[in-house]
């Protein structure tokens, strides 16, 4: 049977892993749940040298390898199994470690451009859009890079100007069109993310899209 395909969009620290994450939750003991986030498929730059590779706009639809993410959601559909590939951040290339993932019921796919593809867009039954006020993701995105990866506030505040900010306004946003749920503030709202899973589960149970 084809897998439930959600697509969460939105824009970075806007809540996405949090919504991915309870959704995950709430439908583990009772369906196979697998969730894949976008940024694991960033392109393999190993052919290009590291001065190349550090000038790379993470934030941009081109630094996405989504020819290879749209050939493993049909595989996942043809109830094939996938190695799905890592990124190393630090060597800013695809890792050369993979992970293997099993067909699923629910399929969760993840990131800032999943509503922005069409491609991809098209083969999600739904489709959800996290919008969270800027300030509050910029705070976010602030904290976690400072606090679990090692940067410093200087070098997270040119970021979100040169790149965040702009990527977000000209590709992520106007995406938020396509979608069928929009859910402001993310992981914290906690009666769209119950309404979502009441539509997941009727789904489940045999209902219709």
């Amino acid at each position: 049977m084809k897998p439930l395909i959600i697509g969460i969009a939105g824009g970075s620290a806007s809540g996405k892993t949090s919504i991915s994450r309870h959704i995950q939750e709430k439908f583990e003991d009772l369906t196979r749940v697998l969730v894949i986030r976008q940024d694991d498929y960033y392109k393999d730059q190993s052919s290009k040298p590291m001065s190349e590779r550090i000038k790379t706009n993470y934030d941009h639809p081109d630094a996405f390898d989504n020819a290879l993410l749209e050939q493993h959601i049909h595989d996942l559909i043809q109830g094939k199994s996938i190695e799905k590939p890592t990124y190393d951040y630090v060597n800013h290339t695809r890792s050369n470690v993979t992970e293997k993932c099993f067909p699923c019921d629910v399929l969760i796919l993840e990131g800032l451009f999943v509503l922005q593809d069409e491609k991809i867009r098209n083969l999600l039954d739904i489709r959800v859009f996290v919008d969270t006020d800027a300030d509050i993701r910029f705070i976010r995105r602030l904290n976690r890079d400072v606090q679990e990866r090692g940067r410093t506030m200087e070098s997270v505040v040119t970021q979100y100007m040169s790149t965040v900010r702009p990527m977000h306004e000209s590709f992520v946003e106007p995406s938020k069109r396509f979608a069928d749920v929009i859910i402001p503030e993310g992981g914290t709202n906690r009666v769209a993310i119950d309404l979502l899973n009441t539509k997941i589960s009727s789904i489940l149970n045999g209902g219709m899209l």
